[in-house]
């Protein structure tokens, strides 16, 4: 494999994880969003998938991140009578948006962000030195 060859997978892996950071950031954003009107459907979680795409001029396969999707996952419901968005039981739906969840999501995606950054770094490096060891 050439070297622009895997800076460019990587660089294309950094945009998918960039992309799933951001459906991160909405989410937690988000997570307190409640319905407009009594018993409606409050801020659904979305998360995001990768799939591999062909780039034949470079005969190589890239990352891409894909539409996001709705969590399907079921709302909490919460008991408070007097909040303007509970149903006619006293009940309020809440986001599946889970804290803890989207945390270790975020650092997942960091922590691949990094790595996919690091292949860069080192084949940066080795045009380089190679670069270097040609004049001499």
């Amino acid at each position: 494999m050439e070297l622009k060859n895997a800076m460019q997978i990587s660089a294309s892996g950094m945009r998918a994880q960039g992309e799933r950071l951001k459906i991160i950031s909405e989410n937690l954003a988000n997570s307190d969003s409640l319905g407009k009107t009594p018993g409606s459907d409050p801020y659904r979680r979305k998360v995001v998938s990768f799939k591999s795409e062909l780039d034949r001029a470079m005969g190589a396969n890239l990352v891409k991140a894909q539409k996001p999707q709705q969590d399907r996952s079921d709302f909490e419901l919460k008991y408070d009578p007097g909040h303007p968005s509970a149903n006619a039981d006293g009940y309020v739906k809440m986001p599946n948006v889970k804290s803890v969840i989207e945390m270790a999501d975020m650092r997942e995606a960091q922590r691949t962000y990094e790595a996919n950054l690091n292949v860069i770094d080192s084949a940066k490096a080795m045009l380089n030195r190679t670069v270097d060891l040609l004049r001499q």
